[in-house]
């Protein structure tokens, strides 16, 4: 697994699209860094590579489009990277290389990851440059399927085949990989997200069909990542079809969806809900990335709270200075680790023959396992948009609906209810802060309206010392609040008891305890704590600064 994962991160994408630059990423750091939430991987999307566009006329209006017609011309940076002036350390100008260096150094990123297209960019690479003429690229046009074009138009592939694509000889393709990611390595850059992966399969027509062609591609771009990128550091993303996903052997994060648009409010619910479902296949292969969002939007908390169960990378795409730091805190720790689930999130199996996008009354139910609890979020997508390929379909906006949650619509519970449990879950409400008690199979009525959601906190209620019931809940300030507990233990003597809970993390700790404790400390340090006698909630604060504790609660 790529180490990433557990890292929150950004993508300059949304926040600057194909303009992205040196200053931009710089103020972008920067200001999730001073707001609490440091970024420590980052994605350099689109834009910094050196490409040429015969399609865009300088000095003429712009073709919408047109920038699916620009090719590679060498597998190094472009202008805006080559030669800058980095106001991180020094005023001298320097490359790649000392940027990633110095945004290391300045900001303590561990991940930088730079985009490039299957085929190196959008139209290929170009026929007549100098820098890709060795990997013997042929122009080529792709030809869309009938069935493709009768689902759902996509401005990318249809301007791809207008212009072309600049497609590398197979017999090369693996000598391109490698020299460009070695290049990249040369430059401090520790990972790969390759895109547009869904070309092969219009342009495979004399190279042996889109099987044998995707395979031979697929090959020759995991060769390369294990030979340059030891810690398998690549995301693949956009249109990962069956031949891409049969075809991948290591590749372990896999985009589950199509991208996040933040200007279109039709696709939010449609965005959770496609990576759920994906999930039930993608998840058994791959961890499904479900790609960035950003933290100040209408939907932010509906694409937080799934990333949080999603067990996926987190990372925002904010533009800088644009952030909703209360909201990024509920994910991210201090220190710019995240409290990752165990798995992919899936659909409850309940959902899994339900439309709860378009049937008007379902809720959807995404579940995961942490080491030592549940976690289970509850969306409402009604009334928000409608799927790709259905007309004229009823669309209500505001729409309020009920649904039955339980414990039981976690898989695997047994995974973490040992012999000692009491049969019974302690279930925290992270939007009203309740917790109460029940069975694996009782259930309880959660509302909602479009947009709205929950997230729960299932945990096991154990008896120690044969009189004391006790069940953790977590850092109930996060969304994944189980997340941040590592293990358990009881000691005791004949007259005192203890619970010792290790964990990391800053906050509000709680947990379920059937008897009001005498003592509790952090780190060996005496604490004050809150108990609730009516719900036997116990709270206690981890002091801010705390990376790593262990919770003693002394009865």
């Amino acid at each position: 697994m790529p180490g990433m994962l557990d890292w929150f991160g950004w993508c300059t994408w949304d926040a600057f699209y194909q303009d992205v630059s040196p200053q931009g990423i710089i103020d972008g750091l920067k200001s999730l860094s001073e707001g609490g939430t440091p970024a420590k991987f980052l994605i350099i999307d689109d834009g910094w590579q050196d490409t040429a566009n015969e399609f865009r006329k300088e000095g003429e209006p712009f073709i919408e489009g047109s920038q699916f017609g620009a090719r590679l011309m060498s597998i190094k940076e472009n202008q805006k990277f080559r030669n800058t002036t980095n106001g991180t350390s020094t005023n001298k100008q320097h490359g790649l290389k000392e940027f990633i260096s110095d945004i290391k150094t300045t900001f303590g990123v561990k991940y930088v990851y730079v985009w490039h297209a299957l085929m190196g960019y959008w139209g290929g690479l170009h026929p007549d440059s100098l820098g890709t003429e060795k990997y013997n690229p042929t122009l080529k046009f792709p030809l869309q399927s009938p069935g493709n074009l009768s689902h759902s138009r996509d401005i990318a592939m249809d301007c791809m085949e207008e212009y072309g694509v600049g497609t590398i000889d197979p017999d090369r393709v693996f000598e391109f990989y490698d020299d460009l990611h070695r290049y990249l390595v040369s430059q401090e850059v520790d990972g790969v997200k390759v895109d547009v992966q869904n070309i092969l399969e219009t342009v495979a027509t004399g190279s042996g069909g889109r099987v044998s062609l995707t395979r031979q591609y697929q090959q020759a771009l995991e060769k390369s990542i294990s030979k340059n990128f030891p810690d398998n550091s690549i995301i693949c993303c956009m249109a990962q079809n069956t031949d891409s996903i049969y075809s991948s052997k290591t590749s372990a994060i896999t985009r589950a969806s199509d991208d996040y648009y933040p200007l279109n409010p039709t696709t939010q619910t449609l965005h959770i809900a496609a990576v759920a479902y994906n999930s039930l296949f993608f998840g058994e292969v791959v961890v499904p990335d479900w790609d960035m969002f950003y933290s100040r939007h209408d939907a932010a908390e509906f694409h937080a709270v799934a990333r949080a169960v999603g067990g996926c990378g987190i990372y925002v795409s904010d533009k800088p200075g644009k952030h909703d730091f209360d909201l990024l805190k509920r994910l991210v720790l201090p220190d710019g680790s995240v409290l990752r689930a165990k798995y992919p999130g899936r659909p409850s199996r309940d959902c899994l023959f339900n439309d709860p996008v378009m049937d008007g009354k379902s809720l959807l139910k995404i579940w995961n396992l942490n080491k030592l609890t549940g976690v289970l979020a509850v969306f409402n997508c009604q009334g928000a948009g409608t799927w790709p390929g259905f007309e004229n379909a009823l669309q209500v906006n505001g729409l309020e609906l009920s649904g039955k949650v339980s414990p039981s619509d976690i898989n695997y519970l047994n995974k973490i209810s040992p012999n000692s449990w009491t049969g019974e879950f302690a279930v925290f409400s992270f939007k009203s802060g309740s917790l109460f008690r029940m069975s694996k199979d009782e259930k309880f009525d959660v509302t909602l309206k479009t947009l709205e959601c929950d997230v729960f906190t299932i945990s096991p209620i154990k008896v120690y010392h044969k009189k004391i019931q006790f069940s953790p809940i977590g850092l109930i300030n996060m969304y994944n609040s189980g997340g941040a507990i590592d293990a358990i233990e009881a000691f005791d003597d004949s007259s005192y008891h203890e619970m010792r809970i290790k964990g990391r993390g800053e906050g509000v700790f709680g947990v379920y305890s059937g008897l009001e404790p005498k003592v509790c400390s952090v780190n060996m340090k005496e604490v004050e704590f809150k108990y609730r006698s009516q719900e036997h909630f116990l709270t206690v604060t981890v002091p801010t600064g705390t990376n790593s504790w262990e919770i003693i609660v002394g009865y």
